[in-house]
């Protein structure tokens, strides 16, 4: 997952900047995206905008990849929820729901196609040849996509989650058919609605300035689904795969709840999946989905703020919540107890530690203790069965009070260091550099680790006082 944003941008013509106007402190952001109709591409840009990322800055965003599209943005409602509906318009043409899509394709063409498809919720558009617009059945490679969003005048960090967003969806689509990223062609993924939808989505989410995105339980729907390769039960085999480890659920309305492009954008954005978070809220958005269903609002909810207190009313610090694995083990090589930390923290744990313990039979053992996000406690469960000798592993979540926490590059006179910084409200409380780096100078240039250490550390505090 990438997360954070960068204020760098390519092209001053198209620099596009967002002023944060949730608060004028530094307090951390949190956003709380509800996914209970599911969640779509263009259902998360209505939530953008209706939380109060600017109309321009898509418009801005279309211009800047300059390809033949344009946004239409509307207020709709939703079984009495007024929410703010994007369509992406290309060559006239409104994308639809993906039953409603090939339907249309089937009663207008008999004829079926030798080429592969990958299944989306895009469409392919007819363009005529010559008339500076796609051509009907266009077929592009990840290469090709990356190299459009790599032209595009937008932040370096919104390409980067952009083509994250990208990446994900042809890494699901290649296992899906048993084949190699680089080798997918996207059909209606490589559609330019997608590629408007997924880069809007990329700067839009940055302009928050969001440092967490949290999830709620995602209702995909139910029944089956047309797509390219015939009628596939939903979720949809790509949407599917994009969300393992995510808490999923099928509710009464039997229609594609959550698209692929949809589920894309979670497996990049989210930080963690859960109820709806301790947290202040200031803003709220509402994204529209093309159909109004009876009894049930067909919307994405954008919830934006900052977490509530550890102690006291106004944040100070963040609070989160994570899975605490423990197991004791008195029959195991030391040798494998340091190679299961390795492989624990590899897999995405916290933090991995062991404590001496006394066991029945007075034999002496290792308490092994592993902290993780709640979606990654059965893959590191699953490890430690693998990789120990314990019998049974006790699960239990609670919740940490954590820093803010970022990193600088400062340079030294051996070379670039990374400091790690971390805080409340913006006041810098504790400072280290990376140590990694220190020991590479320090091997490098035969000079103490100490010394390097230290350097790097007079660097910074002369660089923050100066």
């Amino acid at each position: 997952m990438f997360n954070g944003a960068s204020s760098d941008s390519e092209g001053s013509a198209t620099r596009m900047t967002f002023v944060r106007s949730l608060s004028a402190n530094n307090c951390m952001r949190i956003a709380y995206l509800e996914c209970f109709s599911g969640i779509s591409g263009d259902m998360f840009l209505g939530a953008l905008i209706d939380a109060g990322v600017p109309p321009e800055l898509f418009t801005r965003t279309v211009d800047a990849l300059g390809v033949e599209a344009r946004l239409e943005i509307s207020r709709v409602d939703r079984n009495g929820i007024s929410a703010t509906k994007v369509d992406v318009i290309v060559a006239g043409e409104k994308e639809l729901p993906r039953e409603e899509f090939w339907s249309k394709e089937q009663a207008a063409h008999t004829h079926s196609h030798d080429h592969p498809h990958q299944s989306h919720d895009h469409q392919h558009h007819h363009h005529e040849q010559g008339s500076g617009q796609e051509p009907k059945h266009v077929h592009r490679g990840l290469k090709e996509i990356r190299e459009i969003i790599g032209r595009a005048a937008i932040s370096a960090s919104a390409k980067k989650r952009a083509i994250a967003i990208f990446t994900a969806l042809g890494g699901a689509e290649a296992r899906v058919h048993n084949t190699d990223i680089e080798a997918i062609h996207f059909h209606e993924v490589g559609a330019l609605d997608a590629i408007v939808d997924i880069v809007c989505a990329a700067v839009g989410s940055e302009s928050l300035g969001v440092e967490q995105w949290i999830c709620s339980p995602l209702n995909v729907g139910g029944g089956t689904v047309e797509c390219a390769h015939g009628t596939f039960p939903i979720p949809a085999p790509a949407t599917l795969d994009l969300l393992r480890h995510a808490p999923v659920y099928s509710g009464a309305i039997l229609k594609e709840l959550v698209t692929p492009t949809g589920a894309a954008i979670v497996h990049v954005l989210a930080n963690e999946f859960g109820q709806f978070p301790s947290m202040k809220t200031e803003k709220v958005g509402y994204g529209a989905g093309s159909r109004n269903f009876k009894n049930f609002p067909n919307v994405v909810r954008l919830s934006l703020g900052e977490p509530v207190s550890a102690v006291g009313e106004r944040h100070t610090i963040p609070i989160e919540e994570i899975a605490i694995l423990e197991a004791n083990v008195d029959d195991m090589s030391p040798q494998i107890f340091g190679y299961m930390m390795e492989r624990a923290l590899a897999a995405g744990a916290l933090d991995v530690f062991g404590a001496a313990v006394q066991m029945k039979k007075n034999r002496p053992g290792m308490l092994l203790t592993v902290l993780c996000r709640p979606e990654d406690r059965t893959k590191l469960t699953e490890l430690i069965f693998a990789e120990t000798t314990t019998l049974g592993v006790r699960m239990r979540r609670e919740t940490r009070a954590v820093l803010t926490r970022r990193q600088v590059p400062i340079m030294t006179k051996w070379g670039e260091v990374r400091m790690k910084l971390a805080g409340v409200n913006g006041t810098i409380s504790n400072y280290a550099p990376e140590y990694e780096d220190c020991r590479r100078i320090a091997e490098q240039h035969n000079v103490p680790l100490k010394t390097v250490l230290q350097e790097a550390v007079k660097v910074y505090l002369d660089n923050t006082n100066g």
